[in-house]
């Protein structure tokens, strides 16, 4: 596994989980977040367990963002 290669793709996972794209709502980032954590065990840049570590943060954002739509935030 090149560990440059691991550092530049958890960085770009990062930033999608930080600041979403333009037009992009919760739903669309949190698919765009699991699509790229499984795309990263596929291609052995991450472990599974790595890979079950994002999805587990990528669900706590979603989760936050969809109960935050709900109180008017």
């Amino acid at each position: 596994m090149n560990d440059h290669r691991k550092s530049q793709a958890l960085m770009a996972w990062e930033r999608l989980f930080n600041q979403a794209e333009i037009r992009m709502d919760a739903e669309e980032q949190y698919e765009a977040l699991l699509r790229l954590a499984d795309d990263f065990e596929e291609d052995g840049i991450i472990s599974p367990e790595e890979r079950r570590a994002l999805i587990e943060k990528a669900t706590v954002l979603y989760a936050q963002s969809v109960a935050g739509v709900g109180e008017g935030t």
